[in-house]
């Protein structure tokens, strides 16, 4: 049993398997993540697909908001740039899918670092105000430059392929969503522990201290930026290949609170917060739709309240998550690793 750990030096503080107690279970849920297309139908390889792509996204706003401490409300906007890009790519130009996720996240990083330059001026509320902006600019844009998004009407998008097998369906999809993820949380985990991380948290706490330091502002608040869009624009380019359509109706304002809300929920600060917050945003809402289902079977007279009882359960949840943990699912799960790794005794 392994009762504490003694650490000599930040390395191995920040090593991200440190114990083969850790390295048995990540194995083990590797291995359920690839047994699980052979078990699942199609509902919920699609719910796992939506899962992934979530998890993309609020991974990328984490590093802006949870790390560095950039609040922003144009998520949804890079999203859709991400997205938009490789529709285009793919069905103007002729580019691969698979060239066309990287440089989607490029053109993402590329607008993430025009909109960020107002940071390096303004921070808080007045933040928020600058990426709510480029939020309703992108969406302005996604619906009138018809002659390059198509307006309304939206792109449609052949389903990515290689060779000649193709990559229609829900299981067969769930290995490129699978691969992403994957690929995703273990540069951001890497990221943190590095130095471009520890300069990411400095700014949070503490901008001004940081620069006294001698951490350039300009450089990591930009880098920040650019990599939560990046991310972004991945997510994008890969939900919309998934829907094989994308239409400006898929990047809503409301599309932003909803990571917002994956990230304060799952935890802010954390990768894996990010990763229990994608999941939880995406299940609850299935769950309840379950659930008024069969509250609809048993009380046909009910079914006008259903709909709006589903969002104020939602809602609530998320504000007893920010009364009673405000540190969010990350923080419930690390209370239960510390107490199997010092069970059975207390201390």
């Amino acid at each position: 049993m392994r009762c504490g750990d003694f650490k000599e030096n930040y390395i191995d503080d920040e090593e991200i398997f440190p114990s083969p107690f850790t390295k048995f279970w990540l194995a083990l849920f590797l291995i359920f993540l690839i047994a699980f297309p052979f078990m699942a139908n199609a509902h919920l390889l699609y719910i796992a697909n939506m899962i992934g792509f979530a998890v993309i996204g609020a991974v990328g706003l984490n590093l802006l908001t949870g790390f560095t401490g950039q609040i922003s409300l144009g998520h949804a906007a890079f999203i859709g740039v991400g997205a938009y890009t490789s529709a285009i790519l793919v069905t103007r130009y002729g580019i691969s899918f698979w060239l066309s996720i990287p440089l989607s996240g490029l053109v993402s990083a590329l607008a993430g670092m025009v909109i960020g330059i107002p940071s390096l001026r303004v921070k808080g509320l007045y933040l928020c105000i600058a990426t709510l902006a480029a939020q309703f600019i992108f969406g302005f844009t996604f619906v009138h430059w018809e002659s390059m998004t198509k307006g309304i009407t939206g792109i449609h998008i052949p389903p990515p392929a290689v060779g000649s097998f193709q990559f229609d369906t829900e299981k067969s999809f769930y290995w490129i969503t699978l691969l992403f993820v994957i690929l995703g949380v273990g540069y951001a985990r890497n990221l943190v522990r590095s130095k471009m991380g520890r300069a990411f948290v400095a700014i949070r706490d503490r901008d001004l201290a940081a620069e006294i330091m001698g951490i350039n502002l300009f450089r990591y608040k930009l880098s920040a930026f650019a990599i939560s869009s990046f991310y972004a624009g991945v997510a994008g380019a890969l939900w919309v290949s998934f829907l094989k359509v994308v239409t400006p109706e898929h990047f809503p304002f409301i599309l932003c609170i909803q990571y917002l809300a994956m990230v304060i929920v799952g935890g802010l600060g954390s990768v894996i917060g990010s990763i229990f917050g994608a999941v939880f945003m995406t299940l609850i809402p299935e769950i309840l739709n379950v659930l008024s289902d069969m509250v609809k079977s048993y009380a046909p007279g009910m079914a006008k309240m259903i709909i709006p009882f589903k969002q104020v359960v939602f809602g609530s949840m998320i504000v007893g998550f920010l009364i009673f943990e405000p540190r969010g699912l990350a923080e419930i799960w690390s209370r239960i690793k510390k107490f199997f790794t010092l069970w059975p005794f207390s201390y």
